[in-house]
């Protein structure tokens, strides 16, 4: 019998968790002592390339895998903390050949091949700014992104150059050089480009690391919006301080761990998770990369023993589709903690881990704009399914609300629906929307980051999501938040996906229309309609159940995985559907 939480058990546990219930009143936690743990002493310089590699490259970590790569097809490659600072080197000389210093961005547009892996700690350690770009967007976006970043230095493929690249070239002014991994075959690079593999190859191993500070400028993360312009969120390296102590205390990272986050650097998530914090923890990563299969990513966590998982809601829809028959193929004991971002878990995801896997999945929140795990649900701790989880050691969380007059107040009555915001200045924190001073500034009130979730907290200090403020639907004067909605659907054995939008009706204000995405042998006809909306209506009540369902193939998401409500929204009603650039292929 399912109860509205998943206690946890020592045995459960399997090791002893970095966090304890004892530790979360956070009078053992400072940044200052996080810092010291890194070694970086006050007013002394701080460089994240330097801290997630070279700290480990000599003695006995030095010999440690870094990472495994793992080709769509071929032999897996170890990369050691000692030759990835060899490598890292390489490239950071490499552009300082080219005359590409402190400041200055370098981009990386390829698929988790370990060239881009160097290539983003080789620019670190040399103080340039890195921001990554997803390899399957197309020509606009990225040459968007280009413009937007001033990009003075860009690592791809040949092939994506020549795809993507190539015909936009003289309309970059910004761009300089155009580093690329040549061709297996062969094949020359294309004209006008340079060979990355030369260019290493006359490279030194030896480097002296920039010494950089920790407000120095250090990754450039795009972000969509509902206009047609992304956003450039600009973060520093002193966020180091914050991938270490979220890999410790929300991944619950040990040094003997093998770690796979599956989320592409292309993305905030996988720079920040699949990059830097297993490597400032010293940890060894698994990289796929090929693209999600089923049976290909069982295998992997059974054939590569891996300890801890991080991924995203779409995967896990994806493996519940392929059901629980293919799990059973495979063993994995070794695996121990498993956690997901993106967007928020269905409760009914969340068992699902505890059934079909043998451990509940651990649902966390943070943004682009946050640069880190700011509430997630954690090892030690009971999970109560749909929750977001608990603040962590050093993040102040409260829920807010806008008054008539323009001021923000705090809400201390819990379960009360308002904006989620965060107090202070905590190191992952950006630092700027690049060239939107204005839209920068908007995100603040006084002390105050406001996130633009709605959320709600409850008695025991969890945190609930509700929805993006301009997602949430008002019907009839309730505020209705779709992710409930959402989570009910999801619970019907017939539905993979559900998204909820709020329609507008001269009567109640907006009526809630659902859009669902079916599993294998279910048919979308009007009794299955109507037998959704029964249920919902069951499960929610009648002022809150979706009035209308439509059934679609698959619901529009980005890359990352979020289900995009506002493009729901957009094409329901013949709106401009504004950025689509994120948008997953085919959605």
């Amino acid at each position: 019998m399912r109860t509205d939480v998943i206690r946890k058990s020592v045995a459960a546990l399997r090791v002893e968790p970095n966090l304890k219930a004892g530790d979360m009143a956070g009078a053992s936690f400072s940044w200052a002592g996080i810092r010291d743990e890194l070694g970086v002493s006050p007013g002394s310089p701080m460089n994240i390339g330097q801290l997630a590699v070279d700290r480990h490259a000599h003695g006995d970590a030095g010999t440690r895998t870094a990472f495994r790569f793992l080709p769509v097809e071929g032999a897996p490659r170890d990369v050691s903390y000692a030759e990835l600072a060899r490598l890292s080197n390489r490239f950071a000389n490499a552009l300082r050949s080219l005359g590409v210093g402190r400041g200055e961005r370098v981009f990386v547009l390829a698929g988790r091949i370990p060239e881009l892996y160097v290539a983003v700690l080789g620019a670190l350690k040399n103080g340039s700014v890195v921001s990554p770009l997803f390899s399957a967007f197309g020509p606009d976006p990225i040459a968007t992104r280009i413009r937007i970043g001033e990009c003075r230095v860009m690592v791809t493929t040949a092939g994506i150059f020549a795809r993507k690249l190539a015909a936009l070239r003289e309309s970059l002014p910004s761009l300089q050089h155009v580093l690329v991994v040549p061709e297996p075959d062969g094949t020359p690079v294309p004209a006008g480009t340079l060979d990355l593999a030369e260019l290493m190859a006359a490279a030194s191993d030896e480097f002296t690391v920039v010494p950089t500070g920790p407000e120095d400028p250090a990754l450039l993360h795009f972000t969509s919006g509902t206009t047609g312009t992304p956003k450039g969120a600009l973060h520093v390296h002193e966020a180091a301080l914050t991938h270490f102590a979220t890999g410790r205390h929300a991944l619950d990272l040990h040094a003997d761990d093998i770690f796979w986050c599956t989320a592409d650097p292309g993305w905030v998530t996988g720079m920040s998770y699949g990059i830097l914090a297993p490597l400032l923890h010293g940890v060894t990563s698994i990289v796929d990369e090929a693209d999600f299969d089923a049976e290909r990513w069982y295998r992997i966590l059974e054939a590569q023993r891996v300890s801890v998982w991080y991924t995203a809601p779409t995967a896990i829809r994806m493996l519940m589709k392929a059901g629980p028959e293919l799990r059973r193929r495979f063993d994995f004991p070794q695996l121990r903690f498993v956690a997901s971002v993106g967007e928020p878990l269905n409760p009914e995801a969340v068992w699902w881990g505890e059934e079909v896997l043998g451990l509940p999945i651990h649902d966390n929140w943070w943004q682009t704009e946050t640069g880190g795990i700011m509430i997630a649900n954690l090892a030690a701790f009971d999970i109560k399914p749909g929750s977001m989880g608990l603040p962590l050691p050093g993040v102040d969380a409260l829920i807010v609300r806008h008054a008539d007059d323009g001021q923000v107040e705090i809400v201390q009555q819990p379960d009360t629906v308002g904006e989620l915001a965060l107090r202070g200045r905590w190191p992952s924190l950006f630092r700027a929307y690049l060239g939107q001073d204005e839209r920068y500034r908007k995100c603040f009130a006084g002390d105050l980051y406001l996130t633009g979730d709605l959320a709600r907290r409850d008695a025991d200090g969890h945190f609930w999501f509700v929805g993006r403020s301009d997602d949430v639907i008002k019907s009839s004067g309730h505020l209705i938040g779709p992710f409930e909605i959402e989570s009910v659907l999801l619970e019907h054995p017939a539905v993979a996906e559900a998204g909820v939008i709020g329609k507008p009706d001269p009567t109640v204000g907006e009526v809630v229309k659902a859009f669902v995405s079916l599993k294998p042998g279910f048919e979308p006809d009007d009794a299955l309609r109507r037998q959704l909306l029964g249920h919902a209506r069951k499960r929610l009540g009648a002022a809150v159940a979706p009035k209308e369902i439509a059934f679609l193939p698959t619901l529009p998401r980005t890359r990352s995985g979020k289900i995009m409500r506002r493009l729901l929204k957009a094409r329901e009603l013949g709106l401009p559907e504004g950025d689509t650039s994120t948008l997953e292929a085919g959605a």
